[in-house]
């Protein structure tokens, strides 16, 4: 669970995005960062036993930097006032596939899958459906999945609006084929990051996902 302090001190945050504020309140945001810390290993004490491919996976590997990358942003403002957690498959993989956990006030939610690979990589997944795709569709269309998680995400941001190059428009999972990120998320209450037994609640639902996130790592395992 998120301690009630950390909700307290992003919440401060967002009213006093400056470096001034966060060098005043130093004490403050090494508190929230041993909770920010503390959250993650009670999550992955949680879900290293379901996944056993996150075993090699410490705290470290799954936090986040606070501060923002303002170098090509309109917004100058040096600071992230979300909380989020990122349990990668691979850790030695650039974008390995996942499961993402995200505390943001009115914006919180769970995910998981690869997002935006690059360019070889997303060519390996495809590959993959193309020959494969009825074992992504016997993913997406198990009765847990659906539960959890509805479909695969598909918007106009990640979806091209042909074919790709080299892949048929007639193919039978051409709708697969399209996507240019492989994810899919489920939105949380923020109240529920307050629960104690938040952990135990969000591996249940984050493990829906490992079918997916197996199929994926196959993909950009398989020599080409």
């Amino acid at each position: 669970m998120i301690t009630k302090e950390a909700v307290q001190f992003l919440d401060d945050l967002i009213a006093n995005n400056t470096t001034d504020w966060m060098h005043a309140n130093k004490k403050r945001y090494e508190n929230y960062k041993k909770d920010y810390h503390n959250f993650i290993a009670g999550i992955l004490a949680e879900m290293k036993p379901l996944d056993q491919s996150l075993e090699p996976l410490e705290v470290k590997n799954c936090t986040f930097r606070i501060n923002r990358d303002i170098r090509f942003s309109k917004d100058k403002s040096p600071y992230k006032t979300n909380m989020g957690v990122w349990f990668t498959q691979n850790k030695f993989r650039k974008n390995s596939p996942g499961y993402y956990i995200h505390f943001e006030k009115g914006n919180s939610f769970i995910a998981g899958g690869v997002w935006c690979p690059e360019a070889d990589e997303l060519k390996r997944i495809r590959k993959e459906i193309a020959f494969f795709h009825e074992d992504l569709e016997a993913i997406v269309n198990n009765k847990f999945f659906k539960k959890e998680f509805g479909a695969i995400t598909r918007d106009e941001n990640n979806t091209l609006k042909k074919a790709p190059k080299d892949f048929e428009a007639n193919h039978p999972a051409i709708e697969f084929l399209k996507l240019k990120s492989y994810t899919a998320s489920q939105k949380i209450d923020d109240n529920d990051f307050l629960n104690p037994n938040f952990s135990k609640i969000v591996a249940q639902k984050l493990i829906v996902l490992k079918p997916l996130n197996d199929f994926l790592n196959r993909a950009l395992e398989t020599e080409e």
